[in-house]
């Protein structure tokens, strides 16, 4: 897919900074939240309400890549305090996961 370079100017000041702050709450840089952003935008005149995903690096597309249907959000630390209520103290119990991945490894 061919790319192309946009330029907006005359932003105030007060949309970067938000857009700043929602880059860096998404993970972000700058540049992958806009386009997010704008793919998010462009999924929805098309009426395909799928998050966008795109994370910042060339090609890495819902438009190439469909994922799954989600419904709805929920930000990290929501989960994080979901997970916290279920598993109040943490699981002693089982392999660790050192030994999982080496499993993994040692059986290909």
């Amino acid at each position: 897919m061919k790319m192309t370079t946009l330029s907006i100017k005359d932003i105030p000041q007060q949309w970067v900074a938000l857009l700043l702050k929602r880059a860096a709450r998404n993970q972000r840089s700058l540049e992958a939240e806009l386009k997010a952003i704008l793919e998010s935008a462009l999924l929805a005149e098309i009426g395909d309400h799928r998050p966008a995903t795109h994370a910042g690096s060339a090609g890495s597309s819902v438009w190439r890549n469909p994922a799954p249907l989600r419904v709805g959000k929920k930000r990290i630390e929501q989960i994080a305090l979901e997970h916290r209520q279920r598993f109040p103290r943490p699981i002693v119990t089982g392999p660790s996961a050192t030994d999982i991945i080496r499993e993994d490894r040692d059986s290909h």
